[in-house]
């Protein structure tokens, strides 16, 4: 069975009575509802935050996933992948980035976000700023806190399911970059994950280039569900 993962650490309508805010419970929530819709095993593909609750899950309940499809992510944002990341695209915090003030810190996502320029009134950002950006902005610096962790702590896990786990990449991703991408399948994965590009695409790959990411995903989860 196959599910996808495309939360957000700055949108959605979930929310919790609870402290907790990590990956880690993110991924057990996730996990119990799948178990409760009678789901043994299953393919996951996860898109940025959605990524990092993927691995998290793969790792506290690897009987339950079988395989991953990652774009634009990382097992865990660490700090030294944070500093990087910001000082790379100019803000000195995720919340600074991810919970803007305004509709024009929306316009700067968009931008950051994507290979090129979104060609949209100022009303649509409005409209979006509006809808997704005013409500749970204690929980939502919250959650981005807890989302980095100190490079000390992060041990790399064993991931049994390292063979099928495929990464799947926007080329012009700024904010994790596709040299993240390869240190990731080389290093982190020991090489034994692929690595797939989407040409002329930004972080939001799936969203700027839905047919190319959309073609290459479909060949991904055809040779894993071949046999």
């Amino acid at each position: 069975m196959l599910f996808m993962f495309q939360t957000s650490s700055s949108s959605g309508g979930s929310a919790t009575d609870g402290t907790e805010r990590s990956p880690a419970f993110q991924a057990e929530c996730m996990a119990k509802g799948l178990k409760k819709l009678g789901v043994e095993k299953c393919t996951l593909v996860g898109l940025s935050y959605g990524g990092m609750v993927g691995f998290k899950m793969a790792e506290m309940y690897p009987d339950l996933v079988d395989s991953m499809v990652v774009s634009c992510s990382v097992m865990a944002l660490t700090e030294s992948i944070t500093r990087s990341a910001l000082e790379r695209i100019g803000f000195s915090s995720w919340a600074q980035l991810l919970i803007p003030e305004t509709f024009e810190g929306v316009k700067k996502i968009a931008e950051l976000c994507t290979f090129k320029s979104l060609a949209l009134p100022d009303f649509f950002y409005r409209d979006i700023f509006q809808d997704m950006f005013i409500n749970y902005k204690k929980e939502r610096v919250e959650l981005l806190e807890a989302l980095v962790v100190k490079d000390k702590d992060f041990d790399i896990p064993n991931y049994p399911q390292a063979q099928r786990i495929h990464l799947l990449w926007g080329e012009e991703d700024v904010i994790f970059t596709k040299e993240i991408a390869r240190n990731l399948k080389e290093k982190l994965l020991e090489g034994k994950a692929t690595l797939h590009n989407v040409e002329k695409a930004g972080h939001v790959v799936q969203l700027e280039r839905p047919w190319a990411y959309n073609r290459q995903l479909k060949k991904i989860l055809a040779s894993l569900h071949a046999n």
